[in-house]
């Protein structure tokens, strides 16, 4: 445990989650391509050809799932297009006029596997399905996968559709981030009402691991003659946490099974080395520094090859946090890295009040505390 006392001068882009070294496996599975990672830091711990680009079919909703929780207005009634919905393989069951929501498209993308579904929600947040692959290839470009690209939101093959192995496990640890997403990802069953008018109905998920597997909480299935039978999941075991995934897997859910039971076994669960004294520089006060606190149970890390104590810890901050603050307020995040790629923020907080105060020893204010009466004037 170490002192820290941090400034950072402002908030920094999210890295991506790259698994950085493979290690070679001897397991048999029927995948033509698979990996599974630590969901934490994005370590391979198996690979056989993840690098390769391979159709990866219905796994493409994930992405397709996540822009649609992120856009917003997900409760907000609106109508289908009757033309997006015209679409063959698995359906949420859409017809002509039928009013939906966003998030009832999410569940019919991540549970039956709505082609229907993603379409309609393509159409409904980008005005088109072209339009909607744009925004997919742009955030997998921001991502980091460089061996995915999209050009339909459902997975059904387009010319150069297509993602890795280690791509689609990247997507998934970030999809996973989304508490929406992964709550209706690892549901068996969601109760959900739409149709023209809406009427109650049931919809059951494709992914047979989630009652297979203990532990199992996601993430996407997909299936076409092309790309064969692919799978996303992840598990949670004794607090370690895995990303699998298997594309052109005939015998997907005991590679999956096979994979966790081995894996599992070369991980191990770690604390944080959070720093035990953290803080930020103060304004407006008589103290010039904020004693900071994450003030919360953090979840130990699954790491492979690594170790949390080598991890590097570093406050995000304004130049200055400005007085009056309450202990409890919320002052900076705490970013966790390794190697350069951020593994996750953690909100930092006041651990004592700081009052607004002007020095006492001057005659008249210095040129800062005229800036903050300024501020506060403007706010007030």
């Amino acid at each position: 445990m170490k002192k820290i006392a941090v400034f950072v001068a402002a908030v920094g882009c999210l890295c991506l989650i790259r698994p950085t070294a493979a290690y070679a496996e001897n397991i048999e599975v029927s995948a033509k391509a698979a990996v599974v990672v630590s969901a934490d830091t994005g370590e391979i711990v198996y690979s056989k050809n993840s690098g390769e680009k391979l159709p990866m079919a219905s796994t493409t909703k994930i992405m397709s799932a996540l822009l649609c929780l992120e856009s917003g207005d997900l409760y907000e009634p609106f109508t289908v297009d009757s033309e997006a919905i015209k679409v063959e393989g698995s359906s949420m069951g859409l017809q002509e006029g039928d009013i939906v929501t966003k998030y009832a498209l999410a569940c019919g993308m991540l549970l039956p596997s709505g082609n229907d579904g993603a379409n309609a929600a393509a159409v409904e947040i980008a005005g088109s399905m072209e339009g909607f692959a744009e925004l997919m290839n742009d955030r997998a470009q921001k991502l980091g996968l460089t061996k995915t690209y999209f050009v339909t939101p459902s997975g059904l093959e387009g010319t150069g559709h297509g993602s890795s192995a280690e791509d689609m496990a990247i997507l998934a640890a970030e999809a996973l981030k989304n508490d929406l997403f992964r709550e209706i990802c690892s549901s068996e069953t969601i109760k959900l009402e739409y149709g023209n008018p809406p009427y109650t109905r049931w919809l059951k998920n494709t992914n047979k691991l989630l009652s297979m597997y203990d532990g199992t909480y996601g993430v996407k299935t997909g299936f076409t003659d092309e790309a064969g039978r692919c799978l996303v999941s992840a598990c949670e075991r004794e607090g370690k946490r895995l990303i699998c995934v298997t594309l052109n897997a005939p015998d997907d859910w005991n590679d999956h099974m096979k994979l966790y039971d081995d894996c599992f076994k070369k991980v191990k669960s770690e604390k944080l080395c959070i720093p035990c004294e953290m803080y930020v520089d103060l304004a407006g006060s008589h103290k010039e520094t904020l004693s900071v606190t994450v003030g919360e149970e953090i979840d130990d890390f699954t790491v492979y090859q690594r170790n949390t104590a080598d991890f590097r810890y570093t406050v995000a901050a304004p130049p200055f946090v400005y007085a009056p603050v309450k202990a409890g307020d919320m002052a900076a995040e705490l970013i966790i890295s390794d190697d350069g790629r951020e593994l996750k923020r953690l909100p930092l907080y006041a651990a004592e009040d700081a009052d607004y105060k002007l020095a006492e020893t001057k005659p008249e204010m210095n040129k800062l505390e005229k800036i903050i009466l300024k501020v506060k004037d403007i706010f007030n």
